[in-house]
């Protein structure tokens, strides 16, 4: 197969990307990026890449709520939950006491939220206002608590039945040297905390399929995906086997979140590849790539109104010396994908 060549161009604070062999002429005003070359036949002639919000130093987690029209996601090493208001442009964030890994809506709700706070897996009540208070309401199960030095919960999210799913990485010191093996990934239900596998590097990924009976999931460490049996009913895991092998297809960069689209395809983050890609589960193949202009990409996930924006968090971190520029760091949405996503499920407190 031909490549197709691609560029990237800025144009007003947004971000384009144009397949040159579809749109022949077209005037660049100001070129962000080197010109890449991807096989892919398939991909709509233009996507509009926009920063909406202000740097964060590691932006993760982005969970887009149905019932308020909003885009919730975390700044994990900065200790910060975000809000972002669609409709009016609205960008707030607040405090907590320590890292926070991902952040859900407690469903039925609009101000109460599950978090991964350090190791525990915590309930907080937050209005959405800028600097606000929260409170605490109630810890769900501390995680990890044989493991030395400390690991920290990262990346979760609510399962189709309500359920959170969510793994912990092991220890960093200095920043972007990770104990490998420390981390696990657990399940929080009604029932408790239940450990579900262990051994992870740092703990990603995380979606499903009902339709297949899937769940996709990555130790971002093993430069894979994964796939699992998934029982909706109790859900269990079962079955593991890897799907996409990243280095196979010449990709140098770490999976890091990935979504699902209402195609059954994924879309996976890769953390210093500035990049999101979409594969077929089904089949491994790569279908696309679509470039984002911040090295280290770190979540994605659907929203809007008709669930096709392709929100994408980002990361700022000054990794063995080398700074990130802006807009690293930013919060991204992507549109004229030409596919759309699944909602959100948001966390039933027992």
């Amino acid at each position: 197969m031909r490549e197709l060549p691609s560029i990237q161009i800025q144009i007003q604070k947004c971000f384009i990307h144009v397949d040159l062999i579809t749109v022949p002429e077209i005037h660049l005003l100001d070129i962000i990026s080197t010109i890449t070359a991807k096989p892919y036949s398939n991909r709509m002639p233009v996507s509009l890449v926009e920063p909406i919000t202000a740097p964060v130093l590691l932006g993760e987690g982005p969970h887009w709520d149905e019932r308020q029209q909003a885009l919730f996601f975390v700044s994990i090493l900065e200790c910060t939950i975000h809000r972002y208001v669609l409709a009016t442009r609205q960008h707030t964030k607040t405090k907590l006491n320590g890292r926070v890994g991902f952040i859900v809506p407690v469903e039925g709700t609009t101000d109460q939220f599950v978090v991964g706070l350090e190791r525990t897996f915590t309930v907080v009540q937050w209005d959405g206002a800028e600097g606000s208070a929260v409170t605490v309401l109630r810890e769900l199960g501390t995680v990890d608590t044989d493991v030395a030095p400390v690991t920290r919960i990262n990346d979760g999210k609510a399962d189709p039945r309500g359920r959170i799913f969510a793994g912990t990485m092991g220890y960093e010191e200095p920043l972007g040297t990770i104990a490998p093996d420390q981390g696990s990934l657990y399940r929080v239900d009604g029932g408790g905390v239940t450990k579900l596998c262990g051994g992870i590097g740092i703990s990603n990924g995380l979606a499903w399929d009902l339709q297949r009976k899937a769940f996709y999931y990555t130790d971002t460490f093993e430069y894979n995906i994964r796939r699992y049996d998934y029982d909706v009913d109790t859900g269990e895991i079962s079955n593991p086997k890897h799907i996409f092998d990243l280095k196979k297809n010449n990709i140098q960069a770490g999976p890091d979140g990935t979504t699902i689209d209402s195609d059954g395809n994924l879309w996976v983050a890769l953390f210093r590849g500035g990049a999101v890609i979409k594969i077929d589960p089904t089949t491994g193949k790569l279908l696309d790539k679509v470039p984002i202009p911040a090295h280290q990409v770190t979540s994605v996930t659907f929203g809007g109104p008709d669930y096709d924006i392709l929100f994408v968090t980002t990361a700022s971190l000054e990794i063995e010396g080398v700074k990130q520029k802006y807009p690293c760091g930013c919060t991204f949405a992507v549109t004229g994908l030409g596919v759309k996503g699944l909602p959100n499920a948001n966390f039933k407190l027992s």
